[in-house]
């Protein structure tokens, strides 16, 4: 019970600052994404840059465990469907984590989302094994691999690179572009985000 409660607050704190910083907002994202104001990928950059840091600067400093870390299988299929994804991203405003905080804001075309959400879901699941004849869901690369070799990890590491310091170096990569990013690449200045 204390952990469903604690995932229900964690959800709830995370769904609100998603809604604070405009990622509920479809035209946000859709600015976004044609490069107009890009106040929202400086923030999505920086969280990514700071969770990475803090993740693996926590392993290698005994606080995180690397046993709780879970790696995807790579394989063909998550390709087409972050493409897939993307798509669906760029034409509707959402991706699924944005579009229960807009519906949770009242949003009605976030309700239509998710709703074409849980049929392509429904749809993915009818059709699986056909799918999974096509080979696109073979493991490729290794299967679970990461970037670099985590000591004590049970995954491979596509380089010999120590993956702690890699993922530190990837970290503070993506910090440093998420300050050095304009607030826009193309079009006027967004009279929004001059507020």
């Amino acid at each position: 019970m204390t952990s469903i409660l604690l995932a229900l607050i964690i959800g709830a704190a995370f769904g609100a600052v998603l809604d604070r910083i405009g990622a509920s907002n479809p035209n946000f994202i859709g600015k976004m994404l044609n490069l107009t104001n890009l106040h929202l990928m400086k923030t999505i950059l920086l969280a990514i840059g700071s969770g990475s840091v803090l993740m693996f600067a926590g392993q290698m400093a005994g606080l995180v465990d690397v046993g709780h870390m879970s790696v995807k299988s790579a394989y063909l299929g998550v390709f087409v469907g972050g493409v897939l994804l993307g798509i669906g991203w760029a034409l509707s405003g959402y991706c699924p984590g944005t579009g229960l905080v807009a519906a949770a804001t009242g949003r009605r075309d976030a309700l239509a989302f998710i709703a074409g959400g849980l049929l392509g879901a429904a749809a993915y699941m009818a059709t699986y094994p056909a799918v999974k004849d096509t080979g696109l869901l073979d493991a490729i690369a290794g299967g679970k691999v990461t970037l670099g070799s985590v000591p004590g990890a049970k995954y491979e590491g596509v380089t010999t690179l120590p993956g702690d310091i890699l993922g530190i170096a990837l970290g503070l990569a993506f910090i440093v572009v998420a300050f050095l990013l304009p607030e826009r690449i193309a079009g006027e200045p967004d009279p929004v985000a001059a507020e």
